[in-house]
């Protein structure tokens, strides 16, 4: 048989495939459509590429490891579990969206916990280290970046250090993101004696194609008694004293102190055993009360059964009655979460949202631009701050919730990341999360309806040809 009609027979077989597991499988039928399109007009491409990027193979790994299908919401006249902590009064007036969060998360809110903001690398490192250096237990670290750079080095050292002294050293880190910097920091530290797994790491043999699913999380636990979470990954592009950080990035990192910590534990070990198999543990310790609000962790991921942080945010938003303010560095969002905006905005909530000026991804950035109308149209208030570029992820709900992690807004994080998020409902903390935002706004500038209209073609026909990928971006 000539090779041409091999080629042809291979790609009707392969296509034909292909485009019935889209089909079948997809969710969203613009993306059911576009794939099943790239599959069978691109002669081989079109399915290799669905077989790298389209399949879920997170949800069968899950399977394999035994995990059931999540199962959210009550029966009906069931209520869900609450403690004292729904009764405080940041939560009294939120009881459905508490009551979200609880059907939505595997834990419970809890009461009690500290959680204090740190402003970059500047102040979050320093606050890790010295967590790191004080182990006695365990350190569990999960994060999607560790740079091969003078921050990343004094990240491996103080690890090294802590599995010398006996103390069980876990690191997790993204197998994709873990190639950004070379040498790779997972080879450096199996040599130092910590335990070491790379999350889908991609590979030709035995083959292993995941690499559209990444995990974004960022968790540090150290002996339960104080946990790290926020948007921050580890490098020295967050340090901004630093004299030769080229690509300064500002972020937040934040330090939790109470039951919480246990949570941020729970799903550290949850993502190991994903992708390790090995549910062995450290000891449990006792988690000290160290503050007064209440919080609970939620995880997402393409394991599950529903895109748990849309729902989330849009019954946020839902709940707003006065004011929203909004800081990603990606905005993206579905149109379920445009809608809520939109409906918020016509019930009179003031909504503010904080964008760079300047993104480090640009594709990202003239995508976002396309449709900016849609939320400009109804009142809602869009500001780009200055440089440098800000890689924050926050969302407070008037004066009581607040909503912090590794999730921007855009299908990566929405749909296809592994992330971690962090409910504070607290006025004390949500005071402190307005005054960043707000200091934000005041040095950007706002964008108004009129500036994106007034594009001239060509860079509206660039950004609507990017905003085509949002699915992909």
């Amino acid at each position: 048989m000539p090779l041409i009609q091999t080629v042809l027979l291979a790609h009707a077989l392969l296509a034909l495939l292909t485009a019935l597991h889209a089909l079948l499988y997809k969710r969203d039928p613009r993306a059911a459509f576009g794939w099943i399109g790239v599959c069978l007009v691109l002669p081989v491409v079109g399915p290799l590429l669905y077989l790298l990027f389209g399949l879920n193979r997170a949800r069968g790994r899950a399977q394999r490891l035994g995990a059931s299908r999540f199962r959210v919401g009550y029966e009906r006249g069931q209520a869900p579990k609450t403690d004292s902590a729904a009764e405080s009064s940041s939560v009294a007036g939120y009881r459905n969206l508490a009551r979200v969060g609880q059907a939505l998360s595997r834990h419970e809110l809890s009461r009690n916990n500290q959680v204090e903001m740190l402003t970059n690398g500047d102040q979050a490192y320093p606050a890790m280290l010295a967590a790191i250096r004080e182990a006695q237990s365990h350190v569990l670290l999960s994060t999607y970046l560790l740079d091969n750079d003078q921050t990343g080095h004094r990240f491996a050292q103080t690890l090294s250090e802590a599995a010398k002294r006996g103390v069980d050293v876990r690191l997790l880190l993204d197998g994709f993101g873990d190639w950004y910097s070379q040498p790779r920091a997972s080879r450096r530290l199996r040599r130092s004696g910590i335990q070491v797994a790379r999350f889908l790491p991609p590979r030709l043999l035995p083959p292993s194609l995941s690499i559209n699913m990444r995990n974004h999380q960022k968790n540090l636990v150290v002996d339960d008694r104080i946990g790290f979470t926020g948007g921050m990954n580890i490098g020295d592009r967050h340090c901004l004293d630093l004299d030769h950080n080229s690509h300064p990035t500002q972020d937040l990192h934040f330090r939790v102190v109470g039951p919480v910590v246990a949570q941020m534990r729970s799903e550290f070990l949850r993502l190991w055993q994903f992708t390790t198999g090995r549910s062995d543990a450290p000891p449990e310790l006792r988690v000290a009360e160290a503050g007064d609000l209440a919080c609970r962790a939620l995880a997402d991921g393409p394991d599950e059964d529903l895109d748990k942080l849309t729902v989330l945010l849009c019954a946020a938003l839902a709940e707003a009655r006065r004011s929203v303010r909004i800081m990603t560095p990606y905005f993206l969002p579905p149109r379920e979460l445009v809608a809520a905006m939109q409906a918020a905005a016509i019930r009179g909530v003031k909504i503010t949202l904080v964008l760079p000026a300047h993104n480090n991804l640009p594709y990202v950035h003239w995508a976002t631009r396309n449709m900016l109308w849609e939320v400009l149209l109804h009142g809602v208030r869009v500001v780009y701050q200055p440089p440098p570029f800000n890689h924050a992820k926050l969302l407070v709900i008037d004066h009581d919730y607040s909503l912090v992690g590794s999730a921007n807004w855009d299908p990566r994080s929405l749909r296809l990341n592994f992330e971690l998020q962090l409910e504070v409902y607290g006025q004390s903390f949500a005071r402190t999360l307005i005054r960043y935002i707000d200091e934000a706004a005041v040095r950007g500038r706002d964008v108004t309806l009129e500036e994106v209209d007034q594009r001239s073609l060509p860079v509206r026909l660039r950004d609507a040809a990017c905003w085509l990928f949002t699915p992909y971006l």
